[in-house]
């Protein structure tokens, strides 16, 4: 890999790891030492995720404006600034509304990152994104560890360790990302495809808006295993340092057996979109395992299922979100992309709940199995009216 991609990559894990500070505790934070609901706390934490995807939005339109370099240290700047009042003053409305500022700050950096990994690989293809995915799950795997082992001495170093790692990462980003070309890449793709570098935008923008349905649903899925099914195993006697390990063997596999997975995608799964459609039948395989699940043994093994689909379909989408980019809508797009995974976020919780408390476990597992069949008919179709039109360009990774 080039070296600008290993700047990338230690870059994310850095500011991941500062993100899982965090995140994992704010619904302990709010509740426990703060108290207050949980349903406040489910408030605060959508509004955070709102922001989030406000973020994304603007992020990926200041890449294509003004490069990532200068759009990731806007986003590191905003975050910061925020981190430091939080470390200062961490009492409810503060808390608030410096949640809602890192939300925003946080979500303009990470459509920078996908759209500067697709240009410094160019030739890589979906493997930038395999590298960046993983590095986010060695931020999480490691920043959610070291979070619980702080919070045990005092919350309050929490906020000052989060901080500390963005002072960390604005440095990595001042002194390392400057020198990174973030607009060649797409001008060689498209002159390698034979077509303008605008040529039929609007297509190229439905296609990436019907592929974000299916990713949408994915991540309603997906967030259930946060969420509802969480509950679910402690309601029917899964201890909660039980369930905690599924997260563990999650964050544990998606980063040594995605080696094992890139070699199966490099034979036998050429295409990214059928890398995606095998990928959300394996989820559906992990969800009707969990629907019949009563016991620990029966939840890991799905959680097992459930990490290998997702190595197959989070960093393809990303991938097909750059072939798809006309020049100068490159973070653009991995805007649209990254805010539809953080809405999935947001609203999954709410649907899978509602449907769990009015209809039961049963009903709301069979509906998500839908949901997901429903994600594999729009990523089958999405670029069928666009291939009417024109030939996408076909980087050296997917001729293969």
């Amino acid at each position: 890999m080039p070296r600008n991609l290993w700047l990338l990559i230690i870059g994310m894990v850095i500011n991941v790891t500062g993100n899982s500070f965090l995140w994992p505790l704010n619904s302990i934070y709010i509740h426990d030492q703060l108290g207050k609901s949980l349903s406040a706390a489910g408030f605060v934490l959508m509004a955070n995720a709102f922001a989030s995807v406000v973020g994304n939005l603007i992020g990926g339109s200041l890449f294509d404006k003004f490069g990532g370099y200068k759009s990731i240290l806007f986003g590191i700047i905003i975050a910061l600034l925020a981190l430091i009042g939080l470390t200062i003053n961490h009492s409810w409305y503060y808390y608030i509304v410096y949640l809602i500022i890192i939300g925003f700050g946080t979500g303009i950096i990470f459509p920078s990152f996908y759209a500067m990994a697709g240009t410094v690989w160019e030739e890589g293809g979906r493997k930038a994104f395999n590298a960046i995915y993983i590095a986010q799950n060695v931020g999480v795997a490691v920043g959610s560890a070291l979070g619980g082992l702080v919070a045990s001495y005092s919350f309050d170093l929490i906020f000052m360790a989060n901080t500390l790692m963005y002072i960390l990462f604005l440095l990595l980003a001042i002194f390392g990302f400057r020198g990174i070309k973030s607009d060649t890449a797409q001008t060689a793709k498209a002159l390698q495809g034979g077509i303008k570098p605008a040529a039929n935008s609007s297509a190229r923008t439905s296609a990436l808006l019907i592929l974000c349905i299916g990713y949408l649903l994915c991540w309603i899925g997906y967030v259930q295993w946060q969420s509802t099914i969480a509950s679910y195993t402690q309601e029917i006697g899964v201890s909660l340092k039980q369930y905690s390990l599924l997260w563990t063997v999650n964050g544990a596999l998606i980063v040594f057996a995605q080696p094992a997975v890139n070699l199966l995608i490099s034979r036998m799964l050429k295409k990214v979109k059928t890398q995606i459609i095998f990928g959300i039948l394996i989820f559906i395989g992990s969800f009707i395992l969990a629907s019949f699940s009563h016991e620990f043994s029966g939840f890991m093994t799905a959680m097992i299922i459930l990490s290998v689909g997702e190595m197959f379909v989070w960093p393809a989408v990303p991938t097909l979100a750059s072939q798809l980019s006309p020049k100068g809508k490159e973070g653009f797009y991995q805007g649209i992309v990254n805010s539809t995974a953080t809405g999935g976020r947001m609203l999954g919780p709410t649907i899978g709940g509602l449907l769990a408390d009015h209809y039961g476990m049963s009903m709301m597992f069979g509906i998500l199995i839908i949901l997901f069949a429903v994600a594999i008919l729009s990523t089958y179709v999405y670029d069928r009216a666009l291939r009417r039109e024109e030939e996408l360009p076909v980087s050296p990774a997917e001729a293969g």
